[in-house]
């Protein structure tokens, strides 16, 4: 069928008539989207009036309505009025922990890690990664799986596999208790060995005291950790905010810090210009104790995946904080906002991480995405640049830029159909109409029946 589509000649896409927007393309064809804004997420000006042809998973052309030419036959759909943007990476979360109003390893199973990667697809994210909460073989199963189109309505589920952590970072009750106890640097080498057996790209690893509770990892340990992974290929996340811990890190060669830095100074910004591949996440930045007005009353958006229990639960926490608790939490926010916009301005690679699924606590799977972006913009950032952070800034992070972060010709057909433009106002990237992922629109209707318990709970 594909062969013949392609055969029958093409077609300057506004000499035939677009089919009615909610119809749906068979499987494998060549479809034409045109007439939207289209943000193709490199750093360009935005397209008005664009047409895109989407062959099977993949991006095939992409131009203006009027110009670009198209498969005679293709399937057409009209997004008159609409905004496109790339679909949204998460680099950095917790899959399987989170369930309602419970958290733990008692959570973590197959239908559940699926359900986190539905609510990642519903809310636009076209990947989210694992960053070392995960154990067993069953993860790097589903990861093969999701890729293998096995589960179209799913986001890309990336897995670090376990993490590699000093002993006093291991409990059994928080998301650390499956981690690598690393004692010596042979053994630290051998468990990087092992989680390339597992085809993990990017390892995760701690160097956190946790306010003089936790011996950090030392320095010929994390350093031996790094070098294994960089000889046989991988790249290491560190879980590290310290000034001084972040400095020595950059020396010893990391490549992506999963959380925002606690302080920045010019030694490091040095640093940071010296290895222009080492990323930031901005993962667990919040504003919420001093500013969500998306929980009262609670934004439609979040409603559609979140249960009212759960919103409470969070409006209540937020609520109850005293006015002691607010200043620090105002003081943190503005020492954070700096941070973020000094490292920015120095062209540090900013990447979204929510930090999403784990046991911190109701860091909505999906949308807190899209908070982060409002996060970059109360910084300082414009709405273009957040975008840029949260598409092809994280799919560069995670060394998906092959594949994901931008709308470009042979790239996977991964983005978001919006009902307003993000360049305006940021929070309009919560507007969504539909998701396409791999070129699949993404059944959101069906996932919204899901969770609200009027339709049956599949694997697709």
């Amino acid at each position: 069928m594909r062969r013949f589509i392609l055969a029958a000649g093409w077609l300057v896409v506004s000499a035939a008539p677009s089919a009615p927007s909610q119809l749906q393309p068979v499987a494998g064809t060549v479809t034409v989207f045109r007439g939207a804004r289209l943000i193709l997420g490199d750093g360009s000006a935005p397209i008005e009036d664009a047409a895109f042809v989407v062959d099977g998973d993949r991006f095939a052309r992409i131009g203006r309505s009027g110009e670009l030419q198209a498969p005679v036959d293709a399937f057409r759909i009209n997004l008159s009025g609409k905004t496109v943007m790339p679909a949204l990476i998460d680099a950095h979360s917790h899959i399987g922990y989170m369930k309602g109003l419970t958290s733990g390893p008692q959570n973590y199973t197959r239908e559940h890690i699926l359900d986190h990667m539905y609510r990642f697809a519903y809310h636009g994210v076209a990947a989210s990664q694992a960053m070392g909460s995960d154990f067993g073989v069953m993860p790097f199963q589903l990861r093969d799986e999701i890729l293998a189109g096995q589960y179209p309505d799913a986001a890309r589920f990336l897995t670090a596999g376990r993490g590699l952590a000093p002993p006093g970072e291991i409990l059994s009750t928080n998301m650390r208790h499956a981690a690598y106890a690393i004692t010596t640097e042979e053994g630290a080498r051998a468990n990087v060995r092992e989680l390339m057996y597992w085809k993990v790209s990017l390892i995760k690893t701690w160097v956190d005291d946790r306010d003089s509770t936790v011996e950090k990892l030392a320095p010929n340990l994390y350093q031996a950790i790094l070098d294994e992974a960089h000889k046989n290929g991988m790249r290491v996340l560190v879980h590290a905010t310290g000034l001084e811990d972040a400095k020595a890190l950059l020396r010893a060669g990391v490549d992506v810090f999963g959380h925002m830095i606690g302080d920045v100074d010019d030694e490091l910004i040095a640093l940071f210009r010296e290895r222009p591949h080492t990323g930031v996440l901005l993962a667990q930045v919040g504003r919420r104790a001093i500013y969500s007005p998306y929980l009262d009353p609670p934004d439609p958006f979040l409603l559609e995946s979140v249960t009212q229990a759960q919103i409470e639960r969070l409006r209540d926490r937020v609520a109850s904080a005293s006015p002691e608790e607010r200043e620090r939490a105002r003081q943190q926010w503005e020492q954070t906002a700096r941070n973020i916009m000094r490292l920015h301005e120095a062209g540090v690679r900013i990447g979204i991480g929510s930090d999403g699924g784990g046991q911190g606590g109701d860091r909505f799977i999906g949308f807190t995405a899209h908070t982060e972006l409002e996060n970059m913009v109360a910084a300082g950032m414009s709405p273009a640049e957040a975008i840029l952070a949260g598409t092809r800034n994280g799919a560069e992070i995670l060394g998906l830029e092959k594949d994901l972060g931008t709308i470009a010709v042979g790239k996977s057909a991964d983005f978001i159909v919006l009902d307003a433009n993000p360049l305006d106002e940021i929070t309009n990237s919560r507007k969504i109409d539909r998701v396409y992922l791999r070129g699949h629109q993404v059944d959101r209707a069906r996932l919204r029946a899901t969770w609200a318990g009027t339709a049956p709970s599949d694997d697709r």
